[in-house]
């Protein structure tokens, strides 16, 4: 357990270095945000963003990937 946490936490510490930087990642990730089924709402200066099926597909990967390290079977 400890092991996951560390590497959750290295994660998300990569992860927020790589936003603020704004590190440019290619096309591997360009699709993120952009799928069939994400709302993007623009009116004036207001933008609504709510990612149904970018949030669907992670919770579905991140679920296959747990599971295939659990130690349960």
């Amino acid at each position: 357990m400890g092991r996951f946490i560390f590497w959750l936490v290295v994660f998300i510490f990569l992860s927020g270095i790589s936003l603020h930087y704004r590190f440019d990642v290619p096309y591997f990730l360009s699709w993120i945000g952009k799928l069939p089924g994400d709302m993007i709402i623009k009116k004036g200066k207001t933008l609504f963003y709510f990612p149904i099926t970018t949030s669907a597909l992670a919770s579905l990967v991140l679920t296959i990937v747990l599971s295939a390290f659990s130690g349960k079977k």
